[in-house]
């Protein structure tokens, strides 16, 4: 079976990104990009679209190939990671040759809309996808979603010794316990939520303490095998690191569990992936005729069905039959415009995580 799972990046730093965004723009120029998807419908080349992609590369491919097998509109896509493609169009601006923007988290798609490029979804898309999985202001949608949890030994932790809150890791008796991945976006994302619904001072002082209480590492995956391994107790990741390696072999989470927190807790967050179309693009109708797609239930189904075990958030489809229900995560409620990334990576600088 063809797996949702994998990512590919561009890299982390800035030179990466302006080297990026020149490849484009010489690619833009030369018409040299192929376009991805199967030839189908009643598109025209002039329909075509380009999506920058930060979404996990195969289950965008599946939308993709779905679309155009659909409608015949041809789409390019470009990949790479949240905020390096985030800060690409805010550098590319009314030049940028994206005509659509997908996520895997939502403080990348602020970023873009702070900066005024995006146009306002369609009536379609809105009603396709409930308000609280979609921005306040409409300029973006949800297209998937991904709950925060706390991944533990449970060879080692019994239910009763679980925190019941993400902001208990703070307490010194957790001391060299548990891990994250300060430096990913997903992470990131997280804080953002703790934030909105703590405030600047408990979020700073959280992330003070986790310098001193938790390990850092690089990436999901890695934390999860480090508790796997039983290096470490527990790590806060999300949700479909666990599901998409049981999927596979499970071999780097046969000894893991999932706590969920819940009770509107900041580590109950569930991160929205979201989808707009730039006010910049050429081909408005073929772009928000895509995002259409992709939330409409078709596209949700994919998700649902596929083995990228994020949430489908759009057209009334349900979550994979192997997640808990999105209903039942009992999330807090954080209008997705409000996640303020620049501040996060402030505090977590101040806090010496970055």
């Amino acid at each position: 079976m063809k797996t949702f799972f994998t990512k590919k990046r561009f890299g982390a730093s800035a030179l990466t990104v302006l080297a990026g965004a020149t490849v484009l723009a010489l690619a833009a120029c030369s018409g040299a990009a192929a376009p991805a998807g199967s030839k189908g419908g009643e598109g025209s080349a002039t329909d075509a679209i380009t999506v920058y992609n930060a979404q996990h590369d195969t289950l965008t491919q599946a939308w993709v190939d779905a679309f155009t097998k659909e409608t015949g509109i041809k789409v390019t896509v470009r990949n790479g990671d949240d905020l390096e493609m985030s800060s690409q169009i805010v550098a590319e601006g009314a030049k940028s040759p994206a005509d659509v923007f997908l996520t895997e988290n939502s403080p990348a798609m602020t970023q873009v809309e702070t900066a005024g490029l995006f146009a306002d979804i369609s009536a379609k898309v809105q009603e396709q996808v409930p308000a609280e999985y979609r921005p306040s202001t409409n300029k973006w949608a949800g297209i998937a979603a991904r709950s925060t949890v706390f991944a533990y030994d449970k060879t080692k932790l019994t239910e009763a010794q679980l925190p019941k809150s993400i902001m208990d890791l703070s307490d010194a008796s957790w001391k060299g316990r548990w891990a994250a991945s300060p430096s990913g976006a997903d992470f990131q994302a997280i804080v953002s939520a703790m934030l909105e619904l703590k405030g600047e001072d408990a979020t700073l002082a959280w992330l003070k303490s986790m310098k001193e209480n938790a390990s850092a590492i690089k990436g999901n995956s890695a934390a999860m095998k480090a508790v796997n391994a039983g290096t470490i107790e527990g790590a806060i990741i999300y949700h479909y690191y666990y599901f998409g390696d049981q999927f596979k072999t499970g071999e780097n989470s046969k000894n893991v569990a999932l706590h969920y927190f819940k009770n509107q807790d900041p580590g109950a967050f569930v991160s929205i992936s979201g989808g707009g179309v730039l006010a910049s693009s050429q081909h408005q109708a073929s772009a928000q005729k895509f995002l259409e797609f992709v939330t409409g239930k078709a596209g949700q189904t994919i998700l649902q069905t596929g083995t990228s075990f994020e949430y489908p958030v759009g057209s009334g489809v349900g979550a994979n039959k192997e997640l808990l229900p999105l209903a039942d995560l009992q999330a807090p409620k954080i209008d997705p415009a409000k996640l303020n990334s620049a501040k996060v990576i402030d505090l977590m600088t101040q806090a010496g995580l970055l």
